[in-house]
């Protein structure tokens, strides 16, 4: 558990004294009053859930990112599974995402018993790589297989090459999904809802360390009625109140004849749905904190510019590379240490920040070197040689906007004291 940040200690670092909050964790959520208040209200009130303010919730998402349609989901994770649902992924399908992303995202392939494989990462934006995306999909080509979707996804917080993947979708006529998770709030051309722009339907997570929070909690963005109309369905168990296909009659009525006119209480399933639901707080604490994510972007780019000054021209390290008409939004800070040229290995130097109260994490362990996947698809280490090489160097380092700048002086001064 992390201690108070009130409680401080002094630590000495290169003869030089720094005020240390007691713990840092690479992310954190940013609570305030106005938090608080709008998910006391819910509480006090008649809905706890399936309410108003799931609803509103759903609006402001929409306004915010210029989406038509949202529908607000219980997690991320959830959202994956509805999406390829909507999109009938099937068991012969072939679906294309990146090795550097959480499990979900390639998780949900399975879900829905379609066929994973992943493309390698660019090694600049370390997102996936758009000309090895097109040499795969000729490869299935050439074996008469046609790949059906990729779920790319805007690690740590940078745009992938939305144009670029929205030009090889209607070349060659796949499904486009983007995995927004890490980059709510960042902008294209200044266009903070460029991921609806170019994909046909996006993800989004607002786990505590995502730029805003509703505890658990994710939301799906499209700008199709129709893919809205699915999700809508099978979020909740696959229930319909409309467009009734068997108006079943009372059992052991005296009239046997079928209604004309649905029973104010009637629904139908008419296919295998989940519950996949959000709660009316969950939505009061996400539209409050909707309200806030320019700011939290903001400082999260400040923390990150801060960061750019001390490790750049740094032989030692490699800093995230941004083109000039995207804005990063920063939900991790990949920072890649040269550890091969270092005396201090990557778990010496995990272990080291921990007891310097410096929480770092790695994002991600490729996912084509987990066991289910090599053991269950045939992948094996060296399949994608520079998400392996990204996942050897990669740290993530503490970014969210409680974080002052003190705070970032010390992470910075400990990082490199222990890389010398």
């Amino acid at each position: 558990m992390e201690n108070n940040k009130s409680e401080k200690s002094q630590e000495y670092i290169n003869g030089s004294q720094l005020t240390v909050n007691r713990f840092y964790s690479y992310g954190k959520q940013t609570i305030e009053q106005d938090d608080i208040d709008a998910v006391i209200e819910v509480l006090k009130g008649d809905w706890l859930t399936q309410g108003p303010f799931v609803r509103q919730f759903e609006e402001d998402l929409a306004s915010k990112f210029n989406a038509k349609n949202v529908s607000a989901v219980a997690n991320g994770t959830a959202g994956l599974h509805l999406i390829g649902l909507a999109l009938g992924w099937t068991k012969d399908d072939i679906i294309l995402t990146t090795p550097i992303t959480f499990l979900a995202s390639a998780n949900c392939i399975l879900y829905t018993g379609a066929t994973p494989d992943f493309v390698d990462i660019d090694p600049a934006s370390y997102t996936i790589d758009i000309h090895k995306l097109e040499q795969k999909i000729l490869e299935y080509q050439t074996k008469n297989q046609n790949v059906k979707a990729v779920v790319s996804v805007d690690f740590a917080g940078l745009p992938c090459d939305w144009k670029g993947l929205r030009n090889l979708a209607d070349k060659y006529s796949f499904q486009l999904v983007n995995d927004n998770c890490h980059a709510l709030g960042a902008e294209i051309d200044g266009d903070i809802g460029y991921a609806c722009k170019y994909a046909d339907i996006v993800n989004m997570s607002f786990h505590p360390v995502k730029h805003i929070t509703t505890g658990e909690g994710g939301a799906i963005l499209t700008n199709s009625k129709e893919l809205d109309s699915r999700v809508k369905i099978l979020r909740t168990h696959g229930m319909v109140k409309e467009n009734f296909q068997n108006l079943h009659p009372i059992p052991n009525t005296q009239n046997p004849e079928p209604y004309t006119k649905p029973p104010m209480w009637y629904y139908e399933m008419h296919e295998l749905g989940y519950n996949y639901r959000i709660t009316d707080f969950q939505s009061a604490l996400g539209s409050s904190q909707l309200k806030k994510i320019d700011r939290f972007v903001g400082r999260r780019n400040e923390i990150a510019d801060y960061y750019n000054k001390a490790f750049k021209n740094d032989a030692r390290f490699i800093i995230p590379k941004v083109n000039e008409n995207v804005r990063h939004s920063y939900h991790l800070y990949p920072l890649q240490i040269k550890f091969d040229e270092l005396k201090i290995n990557k778990i010496e130097f995990f272990e080291k920040m921990r007891e310097s109260n410096i929480g770092l994490q790695v994002h991600y362990i490729p996912i084509h070197t987990q066991p289910y996947y090599k053991n269950n698809f045939g992948f094996n280490e060296g399949d994608f040689p520079l998400a392996e090489e990204f996942y050897k160097n990669e740290v993530s380092i503490p970014i969210y906007p409680l974080l002052e700048n003190e705070d970032l002086e010390y992470i910075v001064k400990t990082i490199k004291h222990l890389t010398k």
